[in-house]
C-alpha cells in the first residue's frame, strides 16, 4: 500500500514537473526575444526638441566596432549615432563644431562619454564629418531638432 501510494505522488510530482519545466523554458524564451527587441518605436518627447548644450565632443575607438550599445543595437562606426549620458534613445540631434560651424545630424543610441567635460561620443563617421579624425576632440554645440 505504501509503494504504491509512493508512485502515485511521484506519478504527480513528475506531472507537475514537467509543466514546471514548459512554464520554465517557455518564460525564458520570451525573455530572451523581448531582449532582442530593438528600441526603434521611439516618440520623440516634445519637451526636448530644442534643448542645447555646449562641451566637447569625441569619437569612438575602433575595438568597440560590433558591440553592443546600450539600447542593444550593434555599434558600427560607420553610421551616424553617438553616446549621450541622458538623452533618450533615438532623439535625433544636431552636432555643430563651434570652430567651423560644421554639422552632422547623429541619432542617440548609447550611454556615455564616461570622461569628464565630455558632453557627446560619436562614431568616427560623424565625427569626421565635422572634423579632422587626428584632432580627437572638438569644440561642439548638440541641438535636440525631434
Amino acid at each position: 500500500m505504501i509503494y504504491y501510494s509512493f508512485l502515485i505522488h511521484l506519478k504527480t510530482f513528475s506531472s507537475c514537473l514537467r509543466t514546471s519545466s514548459i512554464f520554465a523554458i517557455s518564460l525564458t524564451l520570451l525573455l530572451f526575444l523581448n531582449g532582442c527587441s530593438s528600441h526603434r518605436n521611439y516618440t520623440p518627447q516634445s519637451d526636448l526638441v530644442g534643448y542645447s548644450e555646449s562641451g566637447k565632443a569625441s569619437y569612438y575607438a575602433t575595438k568597440f566596432q560590433n558591440r553592443k550599445t546600450a539600447n542593444g543595437e550593434r555599434f558600427s562606426n560607420y553610421s551616424m549615432t553617438a553616446a549621450h549620458k541622458s538623452l533618450p534613445f533615438g532623439t535625433k540631434v544636431i552636432v555643430t563644431n563651434r570652430n567651423n560651424s560644421k554639422k552632422v545630424k547623429v541619432t542617440i543610441n548609447d550611454r556615455g562619454p564616461y570622461v569628464k567635460g565630455r558632453i557627446i561620443d560619436l562614431t568616427q563617421a560623424a565625427f569626421s564629418k565635422i572634423e579632422k579624425l587626428d584632432k580627437g576632440i572638438a569644440e561642439v554645440k548638440i541641438r535636440v531638432v525631434n
